[in-house]
Parts: C-alpha cells; structure tokens; sequence
C-alpha cells in the first residue's frame, strides 16, 4: 500500500515540481547539499531523520516510506550510523564509508571493534564527506558542476576559518581543565582534532546499554580530576547525567549539570531550522563555546 501511494504521489508531484528529487537520512547531509546547491536549485531536498531525533535509534514512519518510494536516489551518512534503517537505505548512497580509513576512530563495543560514525567533528574528514556528495551531485547534474565546485572552494574557506576559531577558543582553557564528559561516545573525533580528554558512559551508539558499574567509574572520574560541569545532548535522555550528578553529591561532591535553552550539545544532529546550531558550522561553535564556557 505504501509503494502504491508513493507510486500516485510522484505522479502527482512531478505535475508541481519537475526536479529531480533527492531523500537524505540526516541533517548533516540536508545541509552538505544545501550548500552545495545554492545558485544551482537543480534538486528537491526531503529530509528522512527530522533534527532533533537520534538517527542511531530511530524507525522511519510510513510518510518516510513514502519520501524515499518518489526519490529519485537517496543519500545516507553510512558507517551504520543510521542502526536501525540500514536494511532500508541498501539501494542508497552512502557518503562516508569510503573516508581515509587510516583517520577513522576506532571504539570497543559489545566485544568488538567498530568505526566511530561521528566523523563530522574532524573537519577534514568532513571536507572529504562534502567532496563526495559534490561528486554524485556532479554525477546526477552535470551542468551544474562548476557552480558546485565554486560553492565547495568557498565553504572549504568557511571550514578553514572554523578550525582556527575552535582551536583558539580551546587554547582558552587549562590543558589540566580539558575533559568532556557527554552522554553518549559523540566526540572521539574533536578528542583527537583538538587534544579533549573525552568521557562518556554509553558507547558510540546511543542504542547500547549503560551498566551501573560505567555510571559509577564515571562519578567516580569526576570526584577524582574535581569536574565542574557535565553537559547533555539534545538527541539524549537527560537522566544519565542527572544520575552522574546525584552519584557524586551523594560522596560529597559537587558537578553541575549544563542545561537549559540552547545549552545541550549539538551531537548526532544539528538544531532545527531557525534555532542557534542549524548549520554545519553554527553547530559546531555553538558547542565549542558551550564547553568552552563550562
């Protein structure tokens, strides 16, 4: 029933808007294309994953269905970041599975090793993901190909002058005083970007169990190297931490909880539209300075 709907809704759509349609999983594609596209406007962009939501964890729903039945091909970030929808996206393209591999963090879950999907906190790594979403634009367009290319010279500028503005905001704190400590193993790539002593109690999927033993090394962590500040995500149960905070006032400590309006890490998705950390870069600065003044 889905394929058929799907089938009369394209049918329909190609009557109002003739361009060739594209299905992307995360934000993080919407906003590489997006970019991309400016100037070129040749592709109809639907998102999957609306932002906010976690794309380890979440199920697509029949409207998403629908979405990737009329595209004409569909892009996905790859690296089993989108856990449970891999079955789904087979037919898709995936961006980032084929990035240097020898700069590919590499994290111990459930008794093995796998690649850390979160590769867009190394910006380079990012860089390369971009030049390979211009190429399969490139591919679908090809008139379009020079504006592509003026657009990802002038973003790769952008780029540059954000990893100069995260490095200088990081040198503003102690070597001493650099340790994170989020929900969920998010920020192994800005740990090895930007010298960040990374902690977390659950793995790099969101979708792994946390025992209380993790929970308890990590207060135990905090009392020992006397943290102040813990943050959330906003794609993450607040409790964990919450957990972590009581955890350690019950020792006799102290650690605050960074929260509220805009004060959770931007992780597995950027904001919603119209919201500080929208963009790729927006993103990123609205977290570097949210540790940074923690």
């Amino acid at each position: 029933a889905v394929v058929l709907t799907a089938c009369n809704n394209q049918n329909q759509s190609t009557e109002t808007d003739e361009r060739t349609q594209i299905a992307v999983t995360t934000t993080f594609l919407y906003d590489m294309v997006s970019v991309l596209e400016e100037d070129v406007d040749h592709f109809n962009l639907e998102l999957i994953i609306p932002a906010g939501e976690d794309p380890h964890v979440y199920q697509p729903k029949a409207s998403d269905l629908i979405k990737i039945n009329e595209s004409d091909f569909i892009l996905y970030q790859g690296l089993n970041f989108e856990g449970r929808m891999i079955d789904l996206l087979e037919t898709g393209i995936p961006v980032a599975d084929d990035l240097d591999t020898s700069s590919l963090e590499m994290i111990e879950e459930d008794g093995g090793s796998e690649v850390d999907p979160h590769f867009w906190f190394n910006i380079d790594l990012y860089k390369e993901a971009m030049t390979n979403v211009l190429n399969i634009l490139v591919e679908k367009n090809p008139d379009g190909e020079e504006i592509y290319k003026d657009n990802l010279n002038a973003y790769f500028e952008d780029l540059d002058e954000l990893d100069g503005y995260v490095e200088k905001r990081i040198e503003e704190v102690p070597q001493e005083s650099r340790i994170l400590i989020t929900p969920h193993d998010a920020f192994g790539y800005l740990a090895t970007s930007y010298d960040i002593d990374v902690h977390a109690p659950q793995g790099f999927s969101t979708d792994s169990e946390v025992s209380n033993k993790q929970i308890q090394q990590m207060a135990n962590l905090i009392s020992e190297r006397d943290i102040n500040a813990i943050f959330l995500e906003s794609t993450t149960n607040p409790d964990r931490m919450e957990r972590l905070q009581e955890i350690v006032a019950s020792e006799g400590g102290e650690v605050e909880v960074v929260s509220g309006e805009n004060q959770t890490l931007l992780s597995d998705s950027l904001a919603r539209r119209g919201s500080r950390g929208d963009t790729y870069i927006s993103m990123y600065k609205h977290n570097i300075d949210l540790i940074v003044e923690n």
